[in-house]
């Protein structure tokens, strides 16, 4: 096991086998191919299987409803409520699971205009996650000081699944969304779009 820096203690990641702190695209692409998650199509791009689900599973998206969003979120269909100790709990075992596992962790941004942009932490348990994360967030200026509080964080663990019995989730896979904690979980689904 391998104890964190104090990047990864405020998402309660405090342990895992290894950790892979913003590699490079050639990086990511050599560790998802050693790790198998996909193979090199005839241009060198990596291609990979994103499993059961090849899109968005929009009734297995939930906000978590607090005393901040209970009355300035729109619920309903598209914004379905999730019970903050549910989220709690789920936190804490997808924390579990990942203790023994090799994560990749990005620091990017969201959002190009200065005024509203929001410093992310994303953690995954697939590199070409990682990878796709790379491209779609746009990246700091290499050499920058990433050691920041990130405005939000995303811990995303494909191989996690939920109990929906026991986790308050209407099947294994799930999206949740916290804005109180500035946290989004995703887990038992292997699409990132």
């Amino acid at each position: 096991m391998t104890t964190l820096d104090a990047r990864l203690a405020p998402l309660g990641i405090t342990q895992a086998a290894q950790v892979h702190l913003n590699l490079t695209p050639e990086q990511l692409t050599q560790e998802a191919l050693r790790r198998h998650e996909g193979v090199l199509t005839d241009t060198g791009a990596l291609m990979a299987d994103t499993g059961q689900f090849t899109g968005r599973s929009p009734k297995d998206r939930f906000v978590v409803k607090d005393a901040g969003t209970a009355d300035s979120v729109w619920w309903g269909d598209i914004n379905i409520p999730f019970a903050e100790d549910k989220f709690e709990q789920l936190h804490q075992k997808m924390v579990q699971y990942l203790a023994d596992k090799e994560i990749y962790v990005r620091d990017a941004y969201a959002g190009a205009n200065p005024d509203y942009q929001l410093k992310l932490r994303v953690v995954n348990e697939l590199a070409w996650h990682n990878l796709f994360c790379y491209n779609m967030f746009l990246r700091p200026a290499e050499g920058a000081d990433t050691s920041w509080t990130p405005d939000f964080s995303i811990i995303c663990a494909p191989g996690f699944e939920a109990d929906p019995a026991v986790d308050g989730t209407r099947q294994k896979n799930f999206a949740i969304l916290n804005f109180s904690k500035k946290m989004i979980l995703i887990g038992g689904t292997g699409y990132a779009g």
